[in-house]
Order: structure tokens, then C-alpha cells, then sequence
């Protein structure tokens, strides 16, 4: 009986070391993302600097051809793209975030952090929050360019945008993750991403309202998990205004956004969990 005891004592101490030891690997791989980051101010200013060109030119130039009218929030389109610029800002984060898997595995990173004593969803988590968090901040970095736009902003605003914009976050990083760990070269990595996820921000209504498309392509902005998050990032943003017939509505919005984050994170904790370390060598 003293046996037993002992063996279920060891067992619970194990448990619970194999519980701190996975939040530890979580923690450790956030804070290397963040090291990471700062130390390269090229992917600072790519990941946000970018954007920033793109919303001037793109919302300058076609701003004098396009009329929002009821379609947006009644006003010209440097407003309308806004929104879309800041989903650019966490794309283009969460490329530069999870672009740097296949350097991890050409440096022997990933065989050190896959052959330690925690879980592979420890490992997927502490990488994805680290990338949600840089595109979080950039993301918000952004949002203070919305005063000049006139747009005014309420605590219940703010708060509701930075939940709007860390589950986009969180979902598009998830999306890169499953990208970048299928590839084994950068180019393959920049193919995918002028093949399908640039595709997925240009279908979520960034640049032009549902309104205007044809039938058959209405239909596929409507089937683009972006979509939903770019209606609750405009909801939240400018508030009643922005809730439009073509648009569904916040509560349906955040929630297939989360979703979309939630099995994002499940899809790249399984495509860890199945890849085996020779797959890396």
C-alpha cells in the first residue's frame, strides 16, 4: 500500500512538472519571438511599412473613382481602406512570423525544441502567440493613425477593435504556421502567399464592398473566413454605421473568427504532432 502511494506522489510531482515544463516552452518561445523581431528592424518596417504605402497609394489614388456612399460609412475611401490596411499589417506580420519555421528547421532549431519533453501543442502555442502579439501591437500601432481620419473613438471602441484585431491576429499567425510547416524553402513560402493568402485578404471586402461584385464572386467573399473578421474589425471600428445589409453581424462575426483562429491552432498542432524528426533532417 506504501508502494502505491509513493508511485501516485511521483506520478502527480511528474504531472505537474510536465504541466510547468509546457508552460515554460510556451513562454520561452514567445519571448525568442519577441527578441527576434526587435533585432531585425527590416522586418519592422517591412511588416508595417508596407501597409502604411499601401493604404496612402492605393486609397489616394483610387479615392477620387470610388464613392462609398451607403456602402461604407458614408465617406471617401482612404476610410473604407482602413480597415483593410490594418488586416494587411497582421498578414503581412504573421508572413514575416512564421516565415521563420524553415529557418528554425534549416538551423536544427525545430529538431532541439521537437525532441524535448513537452507537448507539440506547447510548441505551436508559444510560437503562434509570439506572432499574434508583434501583429497585435503593429496592428494597434496603426490604429492611432484613425484620429486624422476624423474617426472618433470611445473606450468601448478601443477595446472592442483590440479584441477584433488580436483574434485576427491569432488566427491568420495559426494560418501561416500550417503554411510554413508543409514547405522547406522561403520561395515556396512567398508562392503560397501571392497564391492563397493574399487572395484571402483581397476577397474579405479590403478593398471593395460585396455590393459591387458580381453573384458568383459575392459568394466566395462570403465563404472567406477573412471576411468575417474584416466586418467585425469595420464594425468595431466605426461602430452602427458600418453595419450593412451585405455585412453579418458582430456577434456572428467575432465568432467565426474565432473559430476560424480555434481550428487553426488545432490544424497546426496536429501537423506538428504528425511529422516525425527524421521529416527534419
Amino acid at each position: 500500500m506504501f508502494l502505491f502511494i509513493k508511485q501516485d506522489i511521483a506520478f502527480g510531482m511528474s504531472e505537474k512538472m510536465f504541466g510547468q515544463n509546457s508552460l515554460l516552452a510556451v513562454y520561452t518561445l514567445w519571448l525568442r519571438e519577441m527578441i527576434r523581431f526587435y533585432r531585425q528592424p527590416s522586418r519592422v518596417l517591412g511588416a508595417l511599412g508596407t501597409p502604411v504605402i499601401f493604404w496612402i497609394l492605393i486609397g489616394s489614388g483610387i479615392g477620387t473613382s470610388f464613392r462609398a456612399g451607403s456602402t461604407a460609412v458614408g465617406v471617401g475611401y482612404l476610410h473604407y481602406f482602413f480597415p483593410g490596411t490594418i488586416l494587411m499589417v497582421l498578414l503581412f506580420t504573421a508572413i514575416f512570423s512564421t516565415i521563420s519555421l524553415i529557418e528554425d528547421r534549416r538551423e536544427g532549431f525545430l529538431q532541439s525544441v521537437l525532441v524535448a519533453p513537452i507537448p507539440r501543442s506547447s510548441f505551436v502555442l508559444g510560437k503562434i502567440l509570439g506572432g499574434t502579439t508583434l501583429a497585435f501591437f503593429q496592428g494597434m500601432v496603426f490604429l492611432c493613425l484613425a484620429p486624422l481620419l476624423g474617426v472618433p473613438f470611445t473606450p468601448w471602441a478601443w477595446m472592442a477593435t483590440g479584441l477584433v484585431v488580436f483574434v485576427n491576429a491569432f488566427a491568420l499567425t495559426g494560418l501561416g504556421f500550417v503554411v510554413a510547416w508543409r514547405l522547406h524553402s522561403v520561395q515556396g513560402f512567398h508562392a503560397v502567399m501571392n497564391l492563397f493568402l493574399m487572395p484571402l485578404w483581397f476577397l474579405s471586402g479590403a478593398l471593395f464592398p460585396q455590393e459591387g461584385a458580381p453573384p458568383w464572386l459575392r459568394m466566395v467573399m462570403k465563404c472567406d473566413p477573412l471576411t468575417y473578421g474584416m466586418a467585425a474589425l469595420r464594425m468595431a471600428l466605426y461602430g452602427g454605421k458600418a453595419e450593412l445589409e451585405s455585412l453579418p453581424s458582430f456577434g456572428i462575426s467575432i465568432l467565426v473568427s474565432l473559430l476560424f483562429g480555434l481550428s487553426m491552432f488545432v490544424l497546426a498542432s496536429w501537423s506538428a504532432g504528425r511529422r516525425s524528426i527524421e521529416d527534419f533532417g
